[in-house]
């Protein structure tokens, strides 16, 4: 167990360097950062939206220079290939003559990758990343390539420009771990941003966290403990997001067609796991999962007509849910009295 404190010290010592580094580049922001740590942590991956010029771009640029890591970008279009992103075998020939098929690697192969404005891919394109995103390898001309570990898919999305976009599919959205709505800045983050980019250029930050580093993270994060009840209040929360449960809340039954999964469920105790394990802590509480539930939930809703023609949020829903679903069964409390 002193081995285990010990290791939750230095691991939140290293998140706290880590989150210093890329605020010394990224100004304000700071739950948006602390969700994409949470992702980092958790092994999961991130789709980041909000309008254009907000910085999501330079925050996936800053993480990645501040890990010791393998980056690419992809830069989505509609006449983006599958192949443009998983690569393919090409002939060469060799200083003999002979010639043969050789791997060409795609931009697929990094550890940390940014599919910027992934939206504006068709739906063929966009499924290149399936089976990278799941099983963290991907198959070329029916051979399948292992992805060197960790790697994480940090995705953009502008939400306001629909013209030459394809909503990505359930089950790629599914795959991100968390999707983080990034803000507008306040006055205050706004001038400081003026200030920092209109004059002399600064250097990118130096790596603060190795390979080694964020693998141990990972394995720390499958540690931290997390009791029955709160594993059953995850569980009854994501249950209650089927509009054709009994437990559901009014507005889930009148505004969603299909509630989170399995895997939602699976999120949020690892995103939980996450925010502990950030925060020092060798335990997740029902706070950290009602602190996670957002990012987690809002992009598994999917509204039905009405929802959408009432202009419900996602948000919305799940403030519902959160307050409709008590931390402990009304039956375990009676039994307490």
């Amino acid at each position: 167990m002193a081995d285990f404190d010990a290791r939750l010290a230095a691991a939140k010592a290293t998140c706290s360097r880590l989150g210093a580094a890329i605020g010394s580049v990224i100004v304000g922001q700071h739950g948006v950062v602390e969700e994409t740590l949470w992702a980092l942590v958790a092994g999961g991956h991130v789709l980041l939206e909000g309008v254009p010029g907000l910085g999501k771009t330079l925050l996936v640029r800053t993480i990645s220079s501040c890990l010791a890591l393998d980056f690419s970008r992809i830069q989505f279009t509609p006449d983006l290939m599958p192949s443009d992103i998983t690569g393919t075998n090409i002939l060469v020939t060799n200083e003999h003559g002979h010639r043969s098929f050789a791997l060409h690697k795609g931009p697929i192969f990094a550890n940390v990758v940014l599919a910027d404005e992934i939206n504006r891919a068709t739906p063929k394109t966009q499924s290149a990343l399936l089976e990278a995103m799941q099983e963290a390898a991907c198959t070329i001309a029916g051979k399948r390539h292992g992805l060197d570990a960790p790697f994480i898919v940090l995705a953009t999305e502008n939400p306001i420009e629909m013209e030459g976009t394809y909503p990505l599919p359930e089950a790629q959205l599914d795959r991100f771990l968390l999707k983080v709505v990034v803000p507008s800045p306040s006055e205050d983050e706004l001038t400081e941003i003026l200030v920092r980019t209109t004059g002399h250029a600064h250097a990118p930050p130096e790596p603060v966290m190795t390979k080694e580093e964020v693998l141990d993270l990972r394995s720390l994060c499958r540690e931290v403990a997390i009791a029955e009840p709160v594993m059953r209040y995850s569980a009854r929360l994501v249950g209650a997001s089927d509009p054709g449960s009994k437990a559901a809340p009014e507005v889930v039954r009148r505004a969603l067609r299909f509630g989170a999964g399995v895997r939602g469920a699976q999120s949020l105790v690892l995103a939980a796991k996450a925010c502990a394990l950030l925060a020092g802590r060798a335990h997740v509480g029902f706070a950290d999962i009602q602190r996670v539930t957002k990012p987690v939930l809002r992009h598994r809703l999917i509204r039905s007509f009405e929802g959408e023609a009432d202009g419900i949020e996602a948000d919305r829903i799940i403030d519902a849910l959160l307050e409709h679903v008590p931390e402990r069964p009304a039956k375990l409390e009676q039994a307490r009295a």
